[in-house]
């Protein structure tokens, strides 16, 4: 760990209550953040900055019960609108005036959610819910609710509310199940959650499969060829596909990268559990396959059983491993498939030139870069081509990300 200098930090534009964007999946839209007497509301403010981050105007309701573990003054600094915390003649609980997009209860608890259930509007949570019902059931806006209690209180009445909840068209977003608690999930997968509620997008319930990762072979019990790669643009990808809407999931190889847990991704630890994996999910109808793993392009003849004594690794023969991508493409012919080409120590025209002829054998798009060209910055640059357009440059995996969910969007409204 480095030793402070004790320097001021450097300047930055931002204001004291402004925030970085991280998307802009919820720019123009407006969230209710309604919390509730749970010991998790203290991390009410976090939930309205990482809204925030998404773009997202934040006003937070407090219940009495949620001002015990939080304050006015700091949801208010993090939502940087004022908290209501009752009822008034100005009725801010039915937003006529100014629309939600979207109520989100976190921490939803027990008390709350019983209520919802029954139709109690006896506070400034449960009226402005009640309202939220109403516009929800005309397509008006969205309802999340995060439950969040211990053990002991998640009985029988409460998993009937929540049926019940789900039924009307509430979100139940999955809480963090450890120690004996239904726990407040992070932060980040709270706002994923409202990204996904309120998406537009006609990416919305597409069924895509993502890749990603380095697909290592075993040489013997403990060895394995790897490369690099980290599977880190895999994670964007699907990520962001996911904040549209997507009902899509990563398949990613083991390595030095894990994704994020609100992702919905399953790891594979070799070669031929990455392939065996891609044919048995695209079993289940996908639309789309976007293909950026870095495939292992050689495996041993055979892995050694034990460990392979120390210089004797010179003993082991290669093989080529089969091309999965190919391999794809000969068994489900109507998927439409993205794949990625890496290439070092050649020019850019040559790039594109076998980014095109790979187009020819019936992807819709490959994505192509070179070792050589990045930013000072270190950000990747990539070029999507395909065959009805110019190649379009794309720099660093967030941007390449967004450029190949745009284009899939593109041709899906077509």
């Amino acid at each position: 760990m480095n030793n402070w200098d004790f320097q001021p930090p450097p300047e930055s534009e931002l204001g004291d209550r402004s925030l970085a964007l991280e998307s802009e999946h919820l720019v123009n839209k407006r969230i209710a953040l309604l919390v509730t007497g749970s010991i998790a509301a203290m991390k009410a403010p976090l939930i309205a900055r990482t809204l925030r981050r998404q773009g997202a105007d934040v006003v937070a309701f407090a219940s009495p019960e949620a001002l015990r573990y939080t304050t006015v003054e700091a949801l208010e600094w993090s939502t940087i609108n004022p908290v209501i915390t009752k009822l008034t003649a100005n009725a801010e609980h039915l937003s006529d005036d100014k629309p939600f997009a979207a109520y989100v209860v976190a921490p939803a608890t027990y008390n709350t959610i019983n209520k919802i259930a029954l139709g109690i509007a006896d506070g400034v949570i449960t009226s402005s819910l009640g309202s939220a019902i109403g516009r929800m059931e005309t397509g008006k806006t969205k309802i999340l609710v995060a439950p969040t209690m211990h053990g002991s209180l998640h009985n029988s009445i409460l998993t009937a509310s929540l049926h019940k909840l789900d039924r009307l068209g509430v979100t139940i977003i999955t809480p963090k199940i450890a120690n004996g608690k239904n726990n407040l999930p992070a932060e980040k997968a709270i706002a994923v959650a409202v990204c996904r509620a309120v998406s537009q997008s006609s990416l919305k319930d597409r069924p895509i499969l993502v890749t990603g990762g380095p697909t290592p072979v075993p040489i013997d019990n403990i060895r394995r060829l790897t490369n690099r790669f980290t599977g880190r643009l895999g994670a964007c990808i699907t990520e962001e596909l996911h904040l549209r809407g997507a009902k899509v999931k990563l398949i990613h190889g083991q390595g030095s990268y894990s994704p994020p847990s609100y992702l919905p991704h399953k790891i594979v630890a070799t070669y031929d559990e990455y392939l065996s994996e891609v044919m048995s999910e695209l079993q289940h109808d996908y639309e789309y396959g976007i293909f950026s793993a870095a495939v292992a392009d050689y495996q041993p003849t055979k892995v050694f059983p034990g460990k392979i004594p120390s210089g004797e690794l010179g003993k082991i023969n290669l093989v080529p491993t089969q091309k999965v991508i190919g391999e794809v493409k000969a068994r489900f012919p109507s998927l439409k498939m993205i794949t990625f080409k890496y290439q070092e120590n050649i020019a850019h025209r040559e790039l594109i030139d076998i980014a095109r002829n790979r187009l020819q054998q019936g992807y819709q798009m490959v994505v192509a870069n070179r070792g050589e060209e990045h930013q000072a910055t270190g950000a990747q640059v990539a070029y999507l081509v395909t065959k009805d357009s110019e190649p379009k440059q794309a720099v660093g995996k967030q941007e390449i990300a967004k450029a190949i969910a745009n284009y899939i969007e593109s041709i899906s409204v077509l």
